[in-house]
């Protein structure tokens, strides 16, 4: 009897070249005759350019090149996100900054050199002479009446995007309320911080007229999409390759001025030039994210019953749209998704992406759902205080239950989770709700701060068509699409449109193709990242096992098919009558006879002559696979901190998370994106934070400022499962985001929770000991 792969922790395909060494990163790349760039960066947040000196830089030992953005093949060429949103306001971002800088930050130079040292004190030669002009780094003042600084002028108020999502009669729910809770909640800026900074290298072949680019991106058929245009090039001509890639986070799934301006430069200088992004680049260049301001009211009945939502929420988009998302990408989600997995029949939430004089903002693990889900579960323990009920009580009335599903949210999102109670049941079963209780009352009259806080969120993965990651781009990200093929050994090699960025998919899919075929998962090679193969919109938005899994399923499936009836053939035997498992071909009514995989494989390849009449030779099949709607994840989360209310010092004791991800393919693998997203929650909640001075400089812009979490900050999790099957076809629901999103709302109610008795709120992130400590100064 055949024992499954799926739901098992085989030994991981990429642990033997990465935990020894041997992984080929973009900067480990070595080709003949390449160059080094190095980017000169503006000082400025806000500026006119009058001119960019760079006579001394070219003049410098080993330089081969400058370039301005008034360089003729650089002044053209302009990145731009386009969405069909009828609010969206269309703007240019361009490869290096002409006319105006719009942050500090911004590339105004390339200085191409014969090694990065060279190029490195070539740059600090180059002079940017600029006028400053008024800059602005926060939102809410941006979006202003009378503001000075206007960052485009296609948009003069600011605003790139707004919407407004509504359902019910919200005016009316409110007055009918019992209790309404109005606050003011505000989520802090973050840097991705992959281990492996952004990185390229591009190449041109003159001879055939093709260009090359070896990229760390987390999208490689859509960057291959947006440079073939940019360039005027054939898509078939242009070639996108992701190697292993150290990370991302969402940092990766952009294409950036720097990518596109490596393949001008190697196009024009006729050698492969390089990137690799320092720290000090990424911190001020690279995407930022959760800068928002929300202004919320919630109504409920005595009960706590939620019966209205109001929202108004501003998202700093920084300085440009970001291709190929644009601004609209995290106010729409925050909009669409604020009342997470709670039924709240009368909604209204208004968004704005506003533009600002500081970097980007774009795709960061999770998208907008970490501060909604702070936002939603603040208000609800805010509510429950109020009137006087526990926490889990508001919760468990309010949540979408089993017998609601499907469940159409007031945002017309369709839910199929059932397991939102099951989630929360499941945490407190852990935790020992009451026996927390009984210790903190114990620890008070001890004069010590011990605090609990809960939050159950939802994570809406494997986006389908009709319900495509992307606020109507040009294009629809719902699908992915996989090649299987067995050589005439019996081999497996697994082609797919998907990328890994660290997360083990390599594994995975292996695991899905190897159980469908019924074969060893050490026969099962995949290759992925490179645009040559089967067609994919990458890694995002917890998509990949869910879509990039079921494409490779059903490809092996439909080689299975094939290899059945190719034995039934040869074997003379009905295709109802076989089973395929361990490698073989069996009859069900005798399993010590049969054909071994390898042999029908050896007569698809060799002996086409005795293959059913029609049957073309091979075996290999290419398959799309499109969930359309794609699939909820629920989870719940749970944190007990005490609290120094002498430094405003947060310690974390326990932190507890039990998350439905459907059918498990590799245990190990989702207790790792789970532990790993829970500990890049906590350096969120507590340390990380970007911050502009009011000139537009950033202040944060080395690892001694943008504190990330250490060992100490991270208690061993308590990790458990609810197993929901989704309606999936290999019924996995998407787990790379889910965990982040409750982190920062279950230690913000912790530390609230702690600090209750002196009447301290914790609506703003991240929860420092300084801002602690003066919030306790306050209420004293």
């Amino acid at each position: 009897m055949s024992v499954s792969v799926l739901g098992t922790s085989v030994p991981r395909k990429e642990d033997a070249r990465l935990l020894t060494g041997r992984g080929r990163y973009v900067s480990d790349l070595r080709l003949p005759g390449m160059l080094h760039v190095a980017f000169v960066r503006s000082p400025l947040a806000h500026g006119r350019i009058r001119g960019v000196d760079a006579d001394a830089a070219r003049a410098a030992p080993g330089v081969v090149a400058v370039v301005t953005g008034d360089d003729p093949e650089v002044a053209g060429r302009e990145l731009r996100a386009r969405s069909s949103l009828s609010s969206y306001v269309e703007t240019a971002q361009p490869l290096l900054a002409r006319d105006r800088v719009r942050f500090n930050g911004e590339a105004v130079a390339a200085v191409v050199a014969t090694d990065r040292y060279l190029a490195e004190d070539a740059a600090d030669l180059v002079v940017l002479d600029g006028d400053p002009l008024p800059a602005v780094v926060d939102a809410r003042a941006a979006c202003a009446p009378g503001c000075a600084a206007v960052v485009h002028e296609e948009a003069p108020d600011n605003v790139l995007v707004r919407r407004r999502f509504e359902a019910g009669d919200v005016d009316s729910a409110l007055a009918a309320a019992h209790l309404v809770v109005e606050r003011e909640l505000r989520t802090n800026r973050h840097a991705g911080v992959p281990l492996e900074g952004r990185a390229g290298v591009a190449s041109w072949d003159a001879g055939d007229g093709t260009l090359t680019l070896w990229s760390g991106t987390q999208i490689p058929h859509m960057i291959r999409h947006g440079i073939a245009e940019l360039l005027g090039l054939p898509e078939r001509r242009v070639r996108v390759l992701a190697p292993d890639v150290g990370g991302g986070f969402g940092v990766k799934a952009s294409l950036y001025p720097e990518d596109a301006l490596l393949c001008v430069l190697a196009i024009r200088l006729g050698r492969p030039v390089r990137w690799v992004e320092d720290r000090l680049e990424h911190l001020l260049s690279a995407s930022h994210a959760r800068d928002h301001v929300y202004r919320v009211r919630a109504g409920l009945d005595a009960d706590g019953t939620v019966r209205a939502l109001d929202a108004d929420v501003i998202c700093n988009a920084g300085a440009y749209s970001l291709w190929p998302y644009t601004a609209a990408l995290e106010p729409l989600m925050a909009g669409g998704l604020l009342a997470g997995p709670y039924r709240v029949d009368h909604y209204r939430c208004e968004v704005r992406g506003v533009a600002t004089n500081t970097a980007p903002s774009g795709p960061y693990r999770g998208v907008a759902r970490p501060a909604t889900v702070f936002v939603m579960e603040r208000m609800l323990d805010i509510a429950a205080a109020a009137l006087g009920l526990d926490p889990v009580a508001v919760r468990r009335r309010n949540l979408v239950r089993a017998e609601d599903v499907p469940y159409t949210s007031a945002t017309r999102l369709v839910h199929d989770s059932r397991t939102y109670g099951a989630c929360l049941d499941a945490v407190l079963e852990r935790l020992d709700y009451a026996a927390v209780r009984d210790e903190q009352r114990r620890m008070r009259g001890a004069g010590r701060a011990l605090g609990v806080g809960l939050a159950v969120y939802n994570e809406l993965t494997g986006m389908g068509s009709a319900a495509s990651a992307g606020p109507r781009m040009p294009f629809r990200t719902g699908y992915e699409m996989a090649t299987v093929r067995l050589d005439p050994e019996g081999g497996v090699t697994v082609l797919a449109g998907t990328t890994s960025q660290g997360q083990g998919l390599e594994t995975t899919l292996a695991q899905i193709a190897a159980d469908e075929l019924g074969v060893a998962y050490d026969d099962v090679d995949v290759r992925m990242g490179d645009t040559q193969g089967p067609y994919g919109f990458g890694a995002f938005a917890s998509r990949q096992g869910v879509i990039g899994g079921g494409a490779v399923l059903l490809a092996a499936r439909a080689v299975r098919d094939r290899i059945v009836q190719i034995a039934a053939h040869l074997l003379e035997a009905a295709e109802a009558d076989l089973r395929v498992e361990d490698g073989r071909v069996r009859p069900v009514d005798a399993p010590d006879l049969g054909i071994s995989i390898a042999d029908v494989a050896r007569v698809a390849y060799h002996e086409a002559h005795r293959l059913p009449e029609g049957m073309s030779p091979g075996l290999e099949e290419t398959r799309t696979y499109d969930p359309v709607r794609g699939t909820f994840a629920a989870g719940a989360q749970a944190a007990v901190v005490e609290v120094d209310r002498t430094t405003g010092e947060v310690r974390v004791l326990r932190h507890l998370c039990v998350e439905d991800a459907g059918r498990v393919y590799h245990p190990a693998i989702v207790a790792g994106q789970i532990e790993g997203g829970l500990a890049q929650g906590i350096g969120g909640a507590l340390h990380e934070h970007h911050v502009y001075d009011p000139d537009g400089r950033l202040m944060t812009a080395t690892l001694m400022d943008y504190l990330l979490p250490a060992a100490t900050d991270v208690p061993a999790f308590e990790v458990g499962h609810v197993d929901d099957p989704a309606a999936t076809v290999t019924g996995a629901r998407g787990v790379g985001e889910g965990s982040t999103l409750g982190v920062a709302a279950a230690l913000a109610n912790a530390v609230a929770d702690a600090l209750s008795p002196w009447g301290v709120e914790t609506n703003t992130l991240p929860l420092t000991p300084s801002r602690i400590h003066a919030a306790l100064e306050e209420a004293t």
